[in-house]
């Protein structure tokens, strides 16, 4: 007997559970700016997260997917992505998202039903959020396809959950992209729910990594709450994929610390001990243990922050509320260029009810 092949799935980490290295940090890591920076950006999208679900609870927001727990994984996303590169994100990316050019109020129309947050205003490459489960891969993989046929230097990034991994549009994508050999990186946010199905009972895998093998595809997993971790990995990963080499499937393990959206309640099926040892290792606590060790993190420049991060939340939040509402009719406007016969009819019927002299 011979054997074929063998799995063996690489864990990287460089800070541990107490915000103590545990190797040589990267080059990026040993600039205190640079981690300072990291920070920030974690502590202002789990200030925002936090403001937006306090507005849904008071009905000011539409159902809401917070990222609280997993901030290192879209932040060291977006911090290793270069802007010439192509995003395809999913709902819990708001990390990644400040970094490219959308608006904090962007995020907050598109929670609030309002189809205008999808048009990015400063960028309009990327594709907006996706809600269905893991489509998103599959359209990453076209645009990355094109990218290797017009020969272009640059990548493309998908995200999804560790529930995504159970969809065939997964293994289609990990397929093509495989099969293509194309310059595209997929990250796996593995926050252990799929909703209210834990990882231990959505897969008999080991790992969600080595999904990526059969496809022929580097995998790999990465400490999700090392947000240092998680640049360097996803950096590495994109450079490989621009410089002709091939995709990436990255397995980010963190812990889903929220609700699965703000129409769930997770204290029904979610441990409350899990749930307690999982708040010890959480990103921001790990970093902010690092700098202060490091002596790079003063009373002084975290009052700094939170007065700066909620200075920006609160700008955004008062834009938000001082939009002009879409009229109705404009829920015909974002579906097809030209609407087909049945659906102008609807159209043309609204407008003439929605004319004061109809609606009296």
């Amino acid at each position: 007997m011979t054997t074929n092949s063998k799995i063996a799935i690489s864990f990287i980490r460089y800070l541990d559970e107490n915000g103590r290295p545990v190797s040589s940090l990267p080059d990026f890591a040993k600039k205190y700016d640079e981690l300072l920076e990291l920070y920030r950006l974690m502590t202002l999208v789990r200030k925002f997260d936090a403001k937006v679900v306090s507005m849904q609870r008071t009905g000011q927001m539409g159902t809401f997917a917070s990222s609280l727990g997993q901030e290192a994984v879209s932040v060291g996303i977006g911090r290793a992505l270069k802007q010439t590169d192509l995003f395809f994100p999913y709902y819990r990316d708001q990390g990644v998202l400040v970094q490219r050019n959308v608006k904090l109020l962007e995020v907050m129309q598109f929670w609030g039903g309002d189809e205008r947050g999808s048009h990015f205003i400063g960028n309009k490459e990327d594709f907006p959020i996706a809600i269905p489960i893991a489509t998103q891969l599959v359209h990453a993989v076209g645009a990355a396809y094109a990218v290797k046929l017009r020969k272009q230097n640059r990548a493309v990034l998908s995200t999804c959950g560790d529930g995504g991994t159970s969809e065939g549009d997964f293994y289609t994508a990990l397929n093509g992209a495989g099969t293509w050999n194309l310059p595209l990186v997929f990250v796996i946010n593995n926050n252990q729910w799929a909703i209210s199905v834990s990882r231990k009972i959505q897969t008999k895998a080991k790992t969600l990594a080595q999904k990526g093998i059969a496809a022929g595809i580097d995998c790999l997993q990465v400490d999700g709450n090392d947000v240092i971790a998680v640049k360097e990995v996803v950096g590495e990963a994109l450079d490989k994929a621009r410089d002709g080499g091939g995709p990436t499937l990255i397995e980010a393990l963190s812990y889903r610390l929220c609700d699965h959206t703000t129409a769930d309640d997770a204290g029904r099926y979610v441990d409350k001990e899990d749930l307690d040892k999982a708040w010890q290792t959480e990103p921001v606590k790990r970093l902010k243990s690092y700098l202060l060790s490091k002596g790079r993190l003063s009373p002084e420049q975290e009052q700094e922050l939170e007065k700066s991060n909620q200075a920006e939340v609160n700008q955004a939040v008062e834009e938000y509320l001082s939009l002009t509402p879409q009229p109705p009719e404009s829920i015909f406007d974002y579906q097809y260029e030209n609407l087909p016969e049945a659906l102008l009819e609807q159209k043309e019927e609204l407008e003439l009810f929605l004319q004061p002299d109809n609606r009296n």
